[in-house]
C-alpha cells in the first residue's frame, strides 16, 4: 500500500495564497449551472466505466470506480491525502491529466513536493500528517528497505511489520478541516484517503458535514473498517458495496440520498 501521506511547511501567507490561487481556479472552473448540469447527467445514460475501460495510473482500480461514479464529469475538485507519487499508484492523476480536475495532494513525505511541481501543475502539494490536530510535530517512519519503497507511517508495527528497517522523520501536522479553511476551499468533490491505519484520527480531524464530498475513496485496514463505516453512517452516508469485486483494499462511500441512480 502507499505511505501515509502530506509536505513540509511553506511558511505563512505565500502558503495559503498559493492553495488559494490554484484551489479558487478549480472552482470556478465547476461553477456553472447547478441545475442546467443535473439535467444533462440525468439525460444521458451511464457508461459502465469500471468495467469496460482500461485502469492506467492507480494501484487497486480506484481509478475507474472514480470516473464510474463521476461519469468522467469535468472541472471537479479533488483532496488527495497520502497522495504519494504525482503519476505512479495515483488515483487521481487521470482526473487531472484527461478530465481538467484540480485540488490538493497531502503527504508526509516532503521529497514528493518536487515531482508533483513538475508533474501535476493544476494541483498543490502540501507536506503534513493529517491528524485529529493541527500546530504539532510527530514522527513518520519511511521503509528503508528497497522492495518497500515508498511505504511511510505514523505507526511502523502497523503500517510496516516489527521487522521492517525505517528512518523517523519529523513532520508538522494538520486537520483536514484546518488545511481546506487555509486554502479557502468550501466544497470538494471527491476525498481519496490511504494513509495506513490512521484513518480514524484523520477523519475526527474533518468536519465532512461542512464539506460534504460526493465521494469518499478510503483505504481501510480490516480493524477499522467497522468504525469508519459508523463514522460515515452516522454522517448520512452510505457505502458503495457493488464496487467491492473491483477494488479488494478501498471502501466508497457517498451520501446516502445520492445513492438513487447512481
Amino acid at each position: 500500500m502507499r505511505p501515509y501521506s502530506a509536505r513540509r511547511k511553506f511558511g505563512g501567507l505565500f502558503f495559503v495564497g498559493w492553495i488559494s490561487l490554484v484551489v479558487g481556479a478549480c472552482n470556478t472552473a465547476n461553477s456553472g449551472d447547478p441545475d442546467a448540469e443535473s439535467s444533462v447527467r440525468a439525460e444521458a445514460p451511464r457508461r459502465d466505466i469500471v468495467s469496460v475501460e482500461e485502469n492506467q495510473y492507480s494501484q487497486h482500480g480506484e481509478e475507474l470506480i472514480i470516473r464510474d461514479f463521476f461519469q468522467d464529469r469535468r472541472g471537479g475538485v479533488f483532496l488527495d491525502v497520502g497522495a504519494a507519487w504525482p503519476v505512479h499508484y495515483s488515483n487521481t492523476y487521470y482526473l487531472e491529466r484527461e478530465l481538467d480536475w484540480s485540488g490538493i495532494a497531502v503527504d508526509a513525505f516532503a521529497d514528493h513536493a518536487r515531482r508533483w511541481r513538475n508533474r501535476r501543475p493544476k494541483s498543490t502539494f502540501v507536506n503534513f500528517i493529517v491528524t485529529d490536530h493541527s500546530g504539532g510535530v510527530e514522527t513518520f517512519h519511511r521503509a528503508l528497505d528497497t522492495n518497500m519503497i515508498g511505504i511511510s507511517t505514523l505507526t511502523p508495527e502497523e503500517g510496516l511489520g516489527p521487522a521492517t528497517e525505517f528512518e523517523e522523520v519529523q513532520v508538522p501536522t494538520i486537520t483536514l478541516t484546518d488545511l481546506l479553511d487555509q486554502a479557502g476551499v468550501s466544497k470538494i468533490d471527491l476525498l481519496s484517503m490511504d494513509i495506513e491505519g490512521h484513518e480514524l484520527a484523520a477523519l475526527a480531524g474533518f468536519d465532512i458535514d461542512r464539506f460534504k464530498p460526493e465521494l469518499v475513496c478510503i483505504e481501510v485496514h480490516a480493524a477499522a473498517r467497522q468504525p469508519v463505516t459508523e463514522f460515515f453512517a452516522a454522517h448520512g452516508y452510505e457505502r458503495l458495496e457493488r464496487y467491492d469485486e473491483h477494488d479488494f483494499a478501498n471502501y466508497y462511500f457517498t451520501p446516502a440520498r445520492a445513492t438513487a441512480g447512481r
